[in-house]
Formats: C-alpha cells, sequence, structure tokens
C-alpha cells in the first residue's frame, strides 16, 4: 500500500474514534472520575461495603474506559506523525511501522465500535449467568462444566470480577447446572449475545467403544436487578428450602444447613445458592437471582407481546447457536452470524472476543431491520 493509502485509513480511523469518543462521552467520563475518586476518598467509606464495592468497581470501570480512549488516540496521532515522517524522508521501514501500526488500530478501534452498540435497557448492567447441562446424558454434563470454566476464563482475561453461587455436581463428571455472577458494566449487555443453546460434537471420552457424540447445554444471562426494578414478590409465592452444601461427589463443603432453594410457585422458577455461610446471605443472594430471572420472564412476556403485534413469527435467535465440533475436524462456529474459528481449544480456554463482538453486530442488525 502507498503513503496515500495510509493516510486514507487513518483518516477513516480519525473518523471512527471520534464518534465513538462522542458516543461514549470522554468529557462526561473524566467528570464521573473525578466525583469517584473524590468519592473514594472519604475515610468512612468502607463503614457500608456494598456502597464502597459499587464506588471502587465504577472507578476501576471508568478509568480503565478513560484510558483506552486516550491510548488509542496517542496511538493514532503517533501513526499520523510516522507517516509524515516517513513521506518527508521517504523512509521505506517506518512506511511498514505504519502499516502495523494501521492493522493493530483497526483491530482495536473495531473492539470499542461494538460497545457503543450497547444501547438496551439494561445492557449496561452486570450479569448473572446460569448454565444447563441438556441432551447427551454425561456428556452433556461435562460439557456443560467445559463452558463454566470457558466464560470464566473470558471473564478473567477481561478483568472482570466473578462470583459463583450455586453449583449442582452429576454423579459421573460435570456439572447438572451452575449460577455466577459477572460483576462487569455492561456484562449483561456483552453476554446476552451468548445466550441460547450450545452443541458439543466429539469422541465421547465416557465411552469406551470411542463413538462419536453429540451433547448440548443452555445458557441463559440475565441483567442483575436493581433498587429501581419493581419485583415485588409475596412470601406466599415463594417456598424456601435449605439444605447442606455439598461438593463434587457429594462431599460436604458445610458442616450446616446454610444452602438456599427458592421456588417461586406461579413460574416454577427455581434458584439455590450455597457459596456463603451464612444462610441469611445465602438466602439474599438466591433473591437477588429469582428477581433477576423474573424480570427477565417480564421483559420476554412484553417482547413475545410486541412481535404479535407486528407479526414476528420467527422463531427466538437465542435457541441452538453455536456448535463445537472436536471431530471428524475442528471448528467452533456460529450458527447465527456464521462466524467461525479452527482453534476450539483458544475459544474453550476463554478467546470469545470475536464471537461475542460479532454477535452483537448481528442482533443490531436485526433490530435495524426486524423482518
Amino acid at each position: 500500500m502507498t503513503a496515500l493509502d495510509h493516510a486514507e485509513s487513518l483518516k477513516h480511523l480519525d473518523g471512527t474514534l471520534r464518534n465513538i469518543e462522542a458516543v461514549l462521552d470522554l468529557n462526561r467520563l473524566r467528570k464521573e472520575k473525578a466525583e469517584l475518586e473524590e468519592a473514594a476518598a472519604v475515610p468512612n467509606l468502607w463503614d457500608d461495603q456494598a456502597a464502597a464495592q459499587k464506588v471502587t468497581s465504577r472507578l476501576s470501570y471508568v478509568q480503565g474506559e478513560i484510558g483506552k480512549l486516550e491510548r488509542l488516540r496517542a496511538k493514532l496521532d503517533d501513526a499520523i506523525v510516522l507517516l509524515e515522517l516517513s513521506q518527508a524522508e521517504d523512509d521505506a521501514g517506518s512506511l511498514g511501522e505504519v502499516a502495523d501500526e494501521i492493522t493493530a488500530l483497526t483491530k482495536s478501534i473495531e473492539e470499542l465500535e461494538v460497545r457503543t452498540l450497547l444501547s438496551g435497557e439494561y445492557d449496561a448492567r452486570e450479569a448473572l449467568v446460569t448454565i444447563r447441562a441438556g441432551a447427551g446424558g454425561v456428556d452433556a454434563a461435562d460439557f456443560a462444566d467445559m463452558l463454566l470454566r470457558m466464560y470464566l476464563r473470558w471473564a478473567e482475561r477481561h478483568g472482570y470480577n466473578t462470583d459463583v453461587y450455586d453449583t449442582s455436581y452429576a454423579e459421573e463428571a460435570g456439572i447438572k447446572s451452575a449460577t455466577f455472577a459477572v460483576k462487569a458494566p455492561y456484562a449483561y449487555g456483552t453476554l446476552s449475545v451468548e445466550s441460547g443453546t450450545h452443541r458439543l460434537v466429539r469422541i465421547s471420552p465416557f465411552d469406551n467403544q470411542g463413538r462419536r457424540q453429540t451433547s448440548f447445554a443452555a445458557l441463559e444471562v440475565v441483567p442483575v436487578v436493581e433498587q429501581t426494578d419493581d419485583v415485588e414478590i409475596p412470601d406466599d409465592e415463594l417456598r424456601v428450602d435449605v439444605y447442606r452444601s455439598s461438593g463434587p461427589g457429594g462431599q460436604g463443603v458445610n458442616t450446616t444447613d446454610s444452602a438456599v432453594r427458592l421456588t417461586h410457585l406461579p413460574t416454577g422458577i427455581v434458584v439455590s445458592c450455597q457459596n456463603e455461610r451464612s444462610q441469611i446471605q445465602n438466602k439474599a443472594t438466591a433473591m437477588g437471582v429469582l428477581k433477576a430471572k423474573l424480570l427477565a420472564v417480564k421483559r420476554a412476556e412484553e417482547t413475545a407481546k410486541m412481535n404479535e403485534l407486528r407479526g414476528d413469527v420467527q422463531g427466538s435467535w437465542g435457541d441452538q447457536m453455536r456448535s463445537y465440533v472436536l471431530h471428524p475436524y475442528q471448528m467452533v462456529k456460529d450458527l447465527r452470524t456464521e462466524h467461525e474459528t479452527g482453534n476450539p481449544t483458544a475459544v474453550f480456554d476463554g478467546d470469545l472476543d470475536a464471537f461475542i463482538d460479532a454477535g452483537i453486530r448481528w442482533r443490531k442488525q436485526r433490530e435495524l431491520n426486524p423482518a
């Protein structure tokens, strides 16, 4: 590519970055950062641990967003200066460096641009994720465990805090289900495109004849409920059961009946929590999860009514959404976006960003063109 081509590419990237800075409102973020730093410096901040954690978590997020935008702007400005120098000195080596910078900047700016597409009512919230083993017996339970590790690794790569509230272990291997929270702004908007049925095809490690097995697992993502949400649960609609927390193989990890299971009688929704030592804490956490699921049900009912009014007869986009094939070839493919990779190992190790970004763009396109 010529210097003129590079100049055009940098001009396009500059325009895209300016749009991102405007949408994310960099000046507002800087003002919020100053306010949060002032709040975090209050001597008695940690007298209220929940409020303190909210302040420090938000401050960390805002600092990260500002840093990301400022670093990209600095790199883009440096690339523009380097291009001018390479032209003035007719330096082919520097021109090659500019090309490399353009490639890296394009990737980073495109990734950040995806954030501007998260404009839904609950997109900015933290997420509650539930994984359930589906058809496929022990292979499905093992697959559900693989997915749990995959999403926890994805969160770890991004520095997002997670909290596993409940894990129901299968008898032979893997898990029946697990619920965990991803405590980061926009976690719901980001992960909601992962909802649906995931399918694994492989030679079963549990089949002594070495046969190929297809198994399924379902992923559900709901936004964390906030105080402003109108989710009331009358006592007569709730059944509370307590039991002893347990780990793999039935080994007790608690000597008291501290785990709590809540059943919402009208809907049949069941949630449980066993990660806290206190029964009261487990009940409070489980109640938060239950309210989040009821909020999601309410939203789904409203969406169904809207779809009925506009004549939308398409099935939910979140049904079967991704295949992980380990035999006879290696491939992970999203069935909605057509995005794919031949490296399942990396995907199962948490390398999900390309799939998530493609899913967010796909969803936005469907919102703009629902037909």
